[in-house]
Parts: structure tokens; C-alpha cells; sequence
């Protein structure tokens, strides 16, 4: 790889970690790893071509297009999340797999594979879709821009932008649920 393609690939990665919050050479990996899968499977779950997940984890593509696979990737890291604490078994994941890889994206609110038990959406389901929305229509660098503009006359808005379009789903959880009374 030559000097202009190295450069390339680690502002590809770069945009990845702004974007979804770690390189998805990382992230791709460790859902392969926790929910068993291959590289062809993952990318026949989140509807995406084999040669495009390869470039995407590479650092070759920077973005993911396609906002039902964002949510489909958000679905598979709230389903190993949920392997790993034993809440849900293997032979659950797989059926549910299925479900995310039919799921055409689409509003939290309406899609009862994407809730507790209870039949309300995860808070960190909520927040990953208010993520997901704002870094679908500008990176981190512009949304920050935005937010130290209206923050004069706006800081709650301001604070809103710069804790969902810029900062960590962590965060963002603990302001979500800060808000909700």
C-alpha cells in the first residue's frame, strides 16, 4: 500500500470512529466474534455484499450508506451485548439474526424485535437511534460546529447535538435518561 492509500485508509478510519464511534474493521470483528459468525454471514445479515464489508472494515469506504444497515448493526451490538449477560442463548440469536437481517430499519418505536419485554424500546436502543439519525446527516466535526453556534442562544439544544451527534452512546444514555422526568 503506498503512502497516498495508507493516508487514505487511516482518514477512512478516522471518519469511522467520528461516525460510529470505533473503526468498523473493529467493530465487525468483535460482532463476529461474540455472535459466532464469519465474514460472509455478517454481511449477509446486515444486507450488505461481502466485497463491501471487506472494504468497509479495511478502510477503503469510509461511510455506510445505507441507514437499514446502520440500525441492523445497532441490532446486532444490543443482541451480543445481550449474549454476553446470558439474557439471550445462542439458538435465540441466531432466530433473532434472522429477524435483523429481514428488518427493513425504521422507527424503535414500531419494531417490537427491538424491545424489552415489556414491549418499550431499550433506552439505549432510543439513544443509538437518535446517534444513528444525526451522524447519517453530518459528521461529528460539522454537528460540533453546529452545536458552538447555538450554543449563545440555544446551550440545551447545543448540548443536546454535542452529546448524541458527538459523543459516546454512554453518555448519551445518561443524558437520555437525565431528561426523562
Amino acid at each position: 500500500m503506498d503512502t497516498a492509500q495508507q493516508e487514505a485508509t487511516a482518514r477512512a478510519r478516522e471518519l469511522q470512529r467520528s461516525w460510529y464511534g470505533e473503526p468498523l474493521g473493529a467493530l465487525f470483528r468483535r460482532l463476529i466474534d461474540d455472535l459466532g459468525l464469519n465474514q460472509a454471514r455478517l454481511a449477509a445479515v446486515l444486507g450488505l455484499s461481502a466485497p463491501m464489508l471487506s472494504q468497509l472494515m479495511s478502510g477503503q469506504r469510509a461511510k455506510i450508506g445505507n441507514p437499514a444497515v446502520v440500525q441492523r448493526v445497532q441490532a446486532l451490538q444490543e443482541l451480543a451485548g445481550q449474549v454476553a449477560d446470558g439474557s439471550v442463548s445462542a439458538a435465540e440469536a441466531t432466530d433473532r439474526m434472522d429477524e435483523i437481517k429481514k428488518s427493513q430499519g425504521g422507527s424503535v418505536l414500531t419494531a417490537s424485535s427491538q424491545t424489552t419485554t415489556s414491549g418499550a424500546p431499550t433506552v439505549r436502543r432510543v439513544v443509538r437511534e437518535i446517534q444513528s439519525l444525526l451522524r447519517s446527516v453530518a459528521a461529528a466535526g460539522d454537528i460540533i460546529d453546529a452545536a458552538d453556534s447555538l450554543a449563545p442562544a440555544h446551550p440545551e439544544l447545543a448540548e443536546f447535538l454535542r452529546v448524541y451527534g458527538a459523543g459516546r452512546t454512554a453518555d448519551a444514555v445518561a443524558h437520555y435518561e437525565a431528561h426523562q422526568n
